[in-house]
């Protein structure tokens, strides 16, 4: 671990001893939401991307690790270790120079070199590199091989020998690599015989596209990727090829004469057929690596904002999935998100049932005392949206108010109504009503419902399907657990796919934890988590402070206080003369705690301000209040736009060239980088969030394409 501590907290610019302590936190088990959360004293106040940053080390370092353990054994059981060469492969901790020093002793299969050196002809090979004198004046034992088996067959097979030395050469490959770095560019053309299919189409930009590498943006590099895996476009990585050759040249071949020339052909053949090939390779690999970490990145940021969005709240909700041949489908949900009733309307085209869809609206209203409609936002979201605002408007007043009216992004809803998941929720119910109950529950509480989607199909990414899988997977996978934490949950009316995500727990344990609330009630206190079975203590330091209990007998149960330090607290409101519920209800108590009287070796002033800051706002949501949207009614459809229309839109994918933005017309708009603000602009998050709501201005309409360019530039927001 000792290597290990100094590479990170070299590379991530951190104290070694913060780093160390993040090392045995990990180790012991901890999570990142609970070490970010409850262990600052140990971090140094590390919050959790630094956390996370130090873990992806670690792995990273682990595998580098087991990887020099192998090279080691195929080495020695070749004969070939020496102490200098097991030195440097234990201080090396370069993945690219690793493999450079494995290089010469890898398995190969039979090479042309190999072959040549069956023949005897490595000595040959070694008198060519020397550059001393000619061929006719080689050793007589050297002569003697040219001559039987013929001159032209011998040089080749030394030539061939040559070539794979020069390959192997760790200063040959850097000179090559450095070239490749400094000045490869990335080139892509159309396969002429898809070039004017369909498919092909959307590949267009890049027919006959190339520009420098190190310039290439990670989604044009990707949609060449694409395009090349379909078949449509072929993609390479060059350099100026005869200045590398030159280079190579100027470093091996000294002088003039007969060996020299025949040292300068292999050296040529080393480039093209072997160098040339295999770094190209690592650069194709290492920027589809960097391209992907950069997709992944988009993409997490993107889930963290769709997870943390506005919640409505615990309210009696109408789910409006919209369409046209079929109906609409309407479920009608309670408080808790329990479906209560649903049916189908037809208030659309082609059977336009207009005045009975009005009344089993206003019905449904009535009867279920609905308080807020979700709309889902695909086809005939806007015509659906029109006709339900009409029905509120002529309802009249009642009891709850009139119900707000809300658009909610449907992706991914017909994925979870086709689930395992769902069927359990739902096993009397078809996938229709099942899709309709998530657009409704999306309102009401974002990050519960969507859990249980895989987030690929949450429609927030950036060529998710060409990314690393297992990369996206753990990537997402921690977004999710960090948000889910961050807000906390319900103890008592979590679902499974929410506690799995609670630090500390998982499929198991969540289920446990349900299945003990179904049978013993809802809990009353953290402490009855231990009940639970398999819940030790571990687990239980892990996920409480993760918990709430509303209306718990001790307050604290729901808070983010941990109860590891209910003492504290305890002592906090002894001290104030007052029980832990009146210093929570009394401001003033709050301001008169002196903090340092309660500083001990293992409780430091981070987890002291952490507890009075909740202190002040016990369970407090993190996320920000939902806010109605209406789209502007003049533009229904992509041929209702004109240029200079200024119009409102929400913002619905964020990538690192740009925002799209849903204007209301079934196609979203692209708000490119440098059209986000009146300032130069490095990543659009600081600019827009997910699901913000913005204005833009129509700069250009492509019908055939389908593509709107937008505008932020000089509109106030």
């Amino acid at each position: 671990m000792d290597a290990y501590i100094k590479i990170i907290a070299n590379a991530l610019n951190l104290r070694e001893e913060a780093v160390e302590n993040t090392l045995r936190l990990l180790d012991e088990g901890a999570t990142i939401p609970f070490i970010a959360r409850y262990r600052k004293e140990r971090t140094g106040g590390l919050d959790e991307v630094q956390i996370t940053q130090i873990s992806n080390w670690n792995d990273r370092l682990k595998e580098l690790t087991k990887r020099k353990e192998t090279i080691v054994k195929t080495i020695d059981e070749q004969g070939k270790m020496t102490a200098e060469l097991q030195l440097r492969i234990e201080e090396c901790w370069n993945a690219t120079e690793l493999e450079d020093i494995y290089l010469p002793y890898r398995p190969k299969r039979r090479t042309r070199a190999q072959v040549a050196r069956e023949k005897g002809l490595e000595p040959l090979a070694q008198y060519i590199l020397q550059q001393r004198g000619t061929l006719r004046q080689a050793p007589p034992i050297l002569s003697a091989l040219i001559a039987r088996m013929g001159e032209e067959a011998a040089v080749n097979g030394a030539m061939d020998i040559i070539a794979e030395l020069v390959n192997e050469n760790e200063g040959t490959r850097n000179v090559v690599r450095g070239e490749f770095q400094r000045f490869a560019v990335i080139s892509s053309k159309a396969v002429k015989t898809k070039q004017d299919s369909d498919e092909a189409a959307k590949y267009s930009d890049y027919f006959d596209f190339s520009e420098p590498l190190r310039r290439c943006s990670s989604h044009r590099l990707l949609a060449m990727r694409r395009g090349e895996s379909e078949g449509i476009l072929r993609v390479s990585i060059s350099v100026d090829e005869d200045e590398c050759i030159k280079k190579l040249k100027r470093h091996y071949v000294h002088g003039f004469g007969e060996l020299q020339d025949i040292l300068s052909a292999a050296v040529e053949d080393a480039y093209k057929r072997l160098l040339k090939p295999s770094i190209e390779n690592e650069f194709a690999a290492s920027s589809k690596e960097k391209a992907d970490e950069e997709a992944i990145n988009v993409f997490s940021e993107n889930l963290r904002q769709l997870l943390l969005a506005a919640p409505l709240g615990q309210k009696r909700v109408m789910a409006f999935d919209p369409g046209y041949v079929n109906g609409c489908k309407i479920a009608c949900l309670d408080k808790q998100g329990a479906l209560l009733h649903h049916e189908i309307i037809y208030p659309h085209p082609p059977k336009r049932f207009y005045a009975q869809s009005t009344v089993a609206m206003m019905r449904m209203i009535k009867d279920f005392r609905i308080e807020a409609i979700a709309i889902g936002n695909g086809t005939a979201s806007r015509e659906s949206q029109a006709f339900v605002k009409e029905v509120v408007d002529k309802i009249g007043e009642l009891p709850q108010g009139k119900p707000q009216v809300f658009v909610v992004s449907e992706d991914g809803a017909s994925i979870y109504s086709a689930s395992k998941l769902a069927r359990e929720e739902f096993p009397d119910e078809d996938v229709t009503v099942r899709g309709a109950v998530s657009i409704g529950r999306r309102l009401m509480d974002p990050l519960s419902e969507l859990v249980k989607i895989d987030p690929k199909n949450i429609g927030v990414g950036q060529y998710q399907h060409d990314v690393d899988q297992a990369k996206l997977k753990h990537s997402l996978d921690q977004t999710v657990e960090s948000c889910v934490n961050l807000v906390g949950v319900n103890l008592n009316t979590a679902s499974t796919y929410l506690l799995m995500y609670i630090s500390g727990l998982g499929p198991v344990l969540a289920k446990n934890i349900v299945d003990y609330r179904t049978e013993n009630g809802p809990f009353s206190s953290r402490s009855q988590l231990k009940k639970v079975p398999r819940l030790g203590a571990a687990a239980f330091l892990q996920c409480a402070g993760f918990l709430r209990i509303p209306n718990a007998d001790n307050p604290l149960d729901n808070s983010a206080v941990h109860p590891e330090s209910y003492g504290i607290v305890e002592q906090m409101a002894k001290d104030q003369q007052c029980t832990v519920k009146e210093l929570i209800d009394d401001k003033s108590r709050q301001k008169g705690i002196q903090l340092e009287r309660y500083l001990t070796a293992e409780v430091g002033m981070p987890t002291l301000l952490d507890i009075r800051k909740e202190l002040e706002k016990p369970g407090r949501d993190p996320r920000q209040q939902i806010e109605v949207f209406e789209f502007d009614p003049r533009v229904k459809e992509i041929d209702d736009l004109e240029v200079g229309m200024e119009l409102p839109g929400i913002v619905t994918n964020i990538t690192n060239f740009g925002a799209f933005v849903d204007i209301g017309v079934h196609q979203d708009g692209l708000v490119h980088i440098s059209q986000l603000a009146d300032k130069f602009v490095r990543d659009p998050n600081e600019v827009v969030k997910l699901h913000q709501h913005v204005m833009v201005r129509v700069i250009a309409v492509d019908e055939r394409r389908k593509r709107i360019s937008l505008t932020m530039k000089q509109i106030k927001q």
